[in-house]
């Protein structure tokens, strides 16, 4: 990913108002991030919990998503998988987040949810969490493809928010 500068960041976002991409609160290291190992920025709203963001690179700029996490919390005594990184974790480090459509479609009031880790996280977990079943693998290369399926998963939710309808 190509480091972002906070105008950058703010300017991103599809489906949310110039307001609102203003009133986020960015990652304060953001500028020391290590861009070069990041697929995608994402992260918690410490001043709004229930607020999420995701910044990917797309054809060459940065294109961000504001995203609600869901108020209750699954139980910790289940084990639960993100759908974006497709790490397994207990419930209550995975959230239901939805996304308000971009366009007319999310002033209408549709949104898109799935589950993602509750950190929003899931960049570091592809590169260092190797599941069980791929621990007998190179680790490189078992990186490699879940950073790859990671992009594809984000790219299929980032379309499901640009959708019209």
């Amino acid at each position: 990913m190509e480091p972002m500068t906070e105008q950058q960041v703010r300017r991103s976002f599809v489906n949310c108002s110039k307001g609102e991409a203003n009133a986020a609160t960015l990652p304060r290291d953001l500028a020391d991030l290590p861009w070069d190992g990041l697929e995608l920025l994402g992260w918690r709203d410490p001043k709004a919990p229930l607020r999420g963001y995701l910044v990917v690179q797309r054809e060459g700029r940065p294109v961000g998503i504001a995203l609600r996490a869901a108020e209750s919390r699954m139980s910790a005594r289940r084990s639960v998988m993100c759908l974006l990184c497709r790490s397994t974790q207990s419930g209550d480090a995975v959230s239901l987040f939805t996304a308000r459509r971009a366009g007319e479609a999310g002033r209408n009031g549709n949104t898109v949810g799935t589950y993602v880790c509750a950190d929003l996280g899931c960049a570091a977990r592809t590169r260092t969490e190797i599941p069980p079943w791929l621990q007998d693998r190179d680790p490189v290369a078992v990186g490699e493809e879940r950073v790859a399926e990671l992009r594809a998963r984000v790219e299929e939710f980032l379309e499901a928010v640009l959708r019209s309808g």
